[in-house]
């Protein structure tokens, strides 16, 4: 059984920063990608950054510049550094792992405040 255990998210001003962590347990073949997803009230869930497995980083438009990915493959962890942040980036935001399957974090909240 795959378990992903994320940390970090809560409350924060605008232009503050945030650090989101998300651990992997349990087995599953080698991981092919990485990444975060967010979902905002009312929105659908979108893609905010990954990892593949060949090391190439993406990022949604409205993050570049502010957010960066991570990864240590060694503790199957994946990290999210969020600076400058938004009132707009406010979201419950999951990480995800692709290793056969695909496996998600319970989600973590993350609020901004004007």
């Amino acid at each position: 059984q795959v378990q992903l255990v994320e940390s970090g998210g809560g409350l924060v001003q605008a232009g503050g920063s945030l650090r989101l962590s998300c651990a992997a347990s349990g087995r599953f073949f080698s991981i092919n990608a990485v990444g975060w997803y967010r979902q905002a009230p009312g929105k659908q869930r979108e893609l905010v950054a990954s990892i593949t497995g060949s090391g190439r980083i993406n990022y949604a438009d409205s993050v570049k510049g502010r957010f960066t990915i991570s990864r240590d493959n060694a503790k199957n962890t994946v990290s999210l550094q969020m600076n400058s942040l938004k009132p707009e980036d406010t979201a419950v935001y999951y990480c995800y792992f692709l290793a056969g399957s695909s496996y998600w974090g319970q989600g973590t909240q993350v609020t901004v405040s004007s």
